[in-house]
């Protein structure tokens, strides 16, 4: 998988509902692959769709987009996102890590909020 195709999964994922959602996870995560900002922090499968879950639950409507261009070498790419209503400002801003496995899937995400709603 190409940084760029990774980073168009990752937001895939997170715009994705129900079993579309359990669908990419499947196909673009590792299956023991693990997620941490300063929110959350989970590993494997069931975990990160209950997860992305719960944030459409809060951001009903809301959808992530890239902000920026990707940064990437080896395995690895960072890349700013925003979340929001389709084609407005984002209501919320953040810098993510991706780790990719051998095979080019998700492995590890590490998160950072930029921008939080009222802080």
């Amino acid at each position: 998988m190409t940084t760029h195709h990774a980073v168009d999964a990752y937001l895939a994922t997170w715009n994705a509902r129900g079993e579309q959602r359990t669908k990419l996870i499947a196909e673009h995560w590792a299956s023991d692959a693990t997620y941490t900002d300063p929110l959350a922090e989970v590993a494997g499968h069931d975990a990160l769709d209950a997860l992305i879950g719960g944030v459409h639950e809060q951001f009903p409507g809301c959808v992530f987009t890239p902000v920026g261009a990707v940064d990437a070498h080896h395995r690895q790419l960072r890349f700013q996102w925003g979340l929001g209503p389709d084609g407005a400002e984002p209501l919320a801003v953040g810098f993510d890590v991706l780790i990719l496995d051998e095979d080019g899937r998700i492995k590890d995400v590490r998160g950072f909020l930029d921008k939080v709603p009222g802080a």
